[in-house]
């Protein structure tokens, strides 16, 4: 699917996710699905009527097939998926350890998706898209991981793509300096920048506000600076203004994925031409699907379907 007329294309790891509905250690039934920040993306692009693709490494293995089973049936381009016979696809767990908190494992080290390299991501970005969306999630995962990254946002900038960074900062992976060590210089190659509250001195000085930060983004060439505020809503900064939307209001039951939907319904509204609160308002509609509804992407809308979250609570569709 990658080549002329292909919206946005994306890379980094998927994995299989298991989840429970009580404390692993407890023992019982768990659920089968499939995770990753980028693809996750993905399909929410792919719903809502756009040409997605994701691209990376998973194994030889039932679960890496059951990887790309699961984004082929949403829509979702896996042509340039590599299929590594030497590496497992990764694992995750996912624990409701109290109504309020979900508890993550990973069994990621040394998996496939750890093992992407440059030349992995050379034919994709060659047939080009309208957008590359990265995560800070990839460039954590091995040292081949954070070249092929850079190299992609290079590589994509260059040849005017419109590259989008959601900074996704996971303290698993790797300690904030480090990090802002990457992931300062790679936001200096992307149009698009997305980033929790907490999350944008990583793309900044250490400690820096938001405004100094905003500033520095816009002097490395930066147009959209997305900053999200949890249930205050998110504010979006462009070179002439900067708006807010509240949060949509919507029964949490699982926040798993939440900010993948928010980036993908900006990026939606973007390609459809929105102009920018249009934009903000249709992240924070994904967004609002995304906590209502179990499981990284299953709940996500299509296209038909976005006005139900304004519904009147407990109403029925009949």
């Amino acid at each position: 699917m990658t080549g002329p007329g292909l919206d946005v294309f994306t890379f980094g790891e998927t994995m299989v996710s298991l989840r429970s509905a009580g404390p692993l250690a407890a023992g019982g039934a768990l659920s089968m699905h499939v995770a990753g920040a980028e693809s996750n993306v993905a399909v929410a692009l792919a719903r809502l009527g756009h040409r997605s693709a994701w691209g990376g490494r998973i194994g030889g293995d039932e679960l890496g097939e059951f990887v790309l089973r699961r984004l082929r049936g949403e829509g979702v381009g896996t042509e340039d998926v590599v299929v590594d016979p030497e590496r497992p696809t990764g694992l995750m767990f996912l624990e409701q350890r109290t109504a309020d908190v979900t508890r993550v494992q990973y069994h990621r080290a040394r998996s496939a998706g750890s093992a992407l390299s440059a030349d992995d991501l050379r034919g994709p970005l060659a047939a080009g898209a309208r957008v590359l969306h990265l995560t800070g999630i990839t460039p954590a995962l091995s040292g081949s991981a954070r070249e092929a990254t850079l190299w992609a946002a290079g590589a994509a900038s260059a040849t005017g793509v419109a590259v989008c960074l959601d900074v996704n900062y996971r303290a698993r992976l790797w300690p904030r300096d480090e990090a802002r060590s990457v992931l300062a210089p790679l936001a200096a190659h992307a149009s698009i920048v997305v980033a929790s509250h907490d999350e944008l001195d990583l793309v900044g000085p250490p400690g820096a506000d938001e405004a100094a930060v905003v500033a520095g983004l816009r002097r490395a060439g930066t147009d959209t600076v997305l900053v999200k505020l949890g249930a205050a809503g998110a504010r979006v900064h462009t070179r002439d203004h900067v708006h807010h939307a509240e949060a949509v209001a919507a029964t949490a039951v699982d926040t798993v994925g939440a900010g993948d939907a928010f980036t993908a319904g900006y990026l939606s509204g973007r390609l459809d031409g929105l102009d920018a609160v249009g934009c903000l308002r249709r992240a924070v509609t994904l967004g609002a699907f995304a906590v209502s509804t179990r499981g990284d992407w299953e709940g996500l809308p299509r296209r038909d379907e976005l006005s139900l979250v304004h519904g009147e609570s407990g109403s029925t569709i009949r």
